[in-house]
């Protein structure tokens, strides 16, 4: 048998210096520099969102005659539209409807979606399939149409567009809810929740409903690129905020006519918007990688 006081004690490596740790954060950022940069991206889109005047001096809805149709230049970062008006503040200002609009879309395709999806799986079996095959002729149908035909309902704007778009996409999130539900009400504290004489009700809302909200928020975080790429669409035919509103999709329908002699008001927008739909998606993607 081995003495115990005889056993040296473990040494501890040295511990990382200042200079190391700041080398793996660059490596790490470098490694990551499509993340970092799409980061960035929506901080600076936000900026435009919350605070424009900050990033843009310039009057959105004001033009100057003598100015119409200027190329991108040092003055005019985007150029001018065909009133004389500054596109680059047109665009900034232009960020609080579009995001406004995809927040609201997802709020209400969020609860609306978790609602129907929790009712689903905490339902009877016969109630849960009836409610799920409505929710596949919901699937069947494009989005996009769906929310035209409620658009013609509700009237145009930025908000009923909003709602449109969140309602013709609740049925996506009921069906990833009321997966989670069946898999939690497997689960065997569940089970022990049932035997201590707990509700059906109780269950769901204090067991079920939290350890759902992880795969349901990374959803969230993919269909907030959608919305945007939606109300943009919808903007571009002219059923979002009544102009001279500087909506992002209205600005791209607004240059469609100018593409031979002004190319810049429908392609830097449309860069604009596909930009941070993709970075919107890329962070998405990592949080649905990070959680898998």
């Amino acid at each position: 048998m081995v003495d115990l006081i005889d056993v040296p004690a473990p040494v501890d490596g040295p511990a990382p210096t200042r200079t190391a740790t700041l080398r793996s954060a660059a490596a790490y950022l470098l490694y990551r520099l499509d993340l970092v940069l799409c980061v960035l991206w929506l901080l600076m889109v936000a900026g435009w969102a919350v605070l424009p005047g900050v990033f843009s001096r310039q009057d959105p809805l004001t033009g100057v005659a003598a100015e119409r149709l200027r190329p991108p230049s040092a003055h005019h970062l985007l150029g001018t539209d065909q009133l004389g008006r500054d596109l680059y503040a047109r665009v900034v200002h232009g960020a609080a409807l579009s995001l406004q609009a995809a927040l609201i879309a997802v709020g209400v395709a969020l609860v609306l979606g978790s609602a129907v999806g929790l009712a689903a799986g905490s339902l009877g079996h016969r109630a849960g399939e009836l409610i799920m095959r409505i929710v596949d002729v919901l699937l069947a149908i494009p989005a996009l149409l769906t929310a035209l035909a409620m658009i013609t309902a509700l009237g145009f704007g930025t908000v009923q567009v909003a709602v449109a778009v969140g309602v013709a996409t609740a049925a996506t999130f009921a069906r990833v809810m009321r997966a989670e539900v069946l898999r939690i009400r497997a689960a065997p504290y569940i089970g022990a929740a049932r035997c201590a004489g707990a509700r059906g009700w109780w269950i769901a809302v204090r067991h079920v409903l939290p350890n759902t909200a992880g795969p349901v928020l990374v959803l969230a975080a993919l269909e907030f690129g959608t919305a945007i790429l939606f109300i943009s669409t919808l903007s571009f035919l002219g059923l979002g905020a009544a102009p001279p509103a500087p909506e992002w999709g209205s600005l791209v329908s607004a240059g469609r006519n100018y593409l031979n002699t002004a190319w810049w008001l429908t392609t830097l927008p449309s860069i604009t918007v596909a930009v941070t739909v993709l970075a919107a998606n890329r962070i998405a993607r990592q949080l649905e990688h990070r959680r898998g």
